[in-house]
């Protein structure tokens, strides 16, 4: 049962990032603060990359939402609704909820237009979210699973997958 509490804690831990006022509940102007704040460390602002970044982010509150069957979600219901949506359903599940928002997360750090993030665009990406360069070396190296020195949207949807199934401890969405 450790994976599993391991589970039920990054869960955990992704409801109390995503309330991002502090009132007990996800609400959809929580993502779109957070989605804003990334934009902002990014200095992105005001480019289609950010835009679909903004809007996937409310997709994925949107399909959660929907599946807690409230327009805001308590604690339990976002608990409830992560675990039907996104862990339960493994791969087809992160690939439905969470694919688009690393799609248009690579899409803004891409920054020389590979389609993929170099270690330096990884260093961006950590820095905006709060994360240092020291963990970012180590995350790059542990995630560029096919050794090309460039992540994927496919290893970073694995990273983030394996990160909430506790199969490795990258919090690439941030803590």
């Amino acid at each position: 049962m450790v994976m599993a509490t391991t589970q039920s804690n990054r869960l955990e831990e992704r409801f109390r990032l995503w309330d991002r006022n502090g009132n007990g509940v996800i609400e959809r102007s929580d993502f779109e603060r957070e989605a804003d704040d990334i934009i902002a460390r990014l200095g992105a602002q005001g480019t289609p990359q950010a835009d679909k970044l903004k809007q996937t982010y409310l997709g994925m509150f949107d399909k959660l939402a929907e599946a807690a069957g409230a327009a805001r979600m308590s604690r339990a219901q976002f608990l409830s609704a992560a675990e039907q949506e996104i862990i339960s359903k493994g791969d087809a599940g992160f690939s439905a909820v969470v694919r688009p928002t690393i799609e248009a997360i690579v899409a803004i750090l891409d920054r020389d237009g590979d389609g993929e993030v170099s270690p330096a665009e990884m260093h961006g990406w950590f820095a905006a979210i709060g994360l240092d360069g020291e963990v970012a070396d180590r995350a790059f190296r542990d995630l560029d699973t096919d050794g090309s020195g460039r992540l994927s949207v496919d290893e970073l949807v694995d990273a983030v997958r394996d990160y909430h199934l506790g199969r490795n401890d990258i919090p690439l969405l941030g803590r």
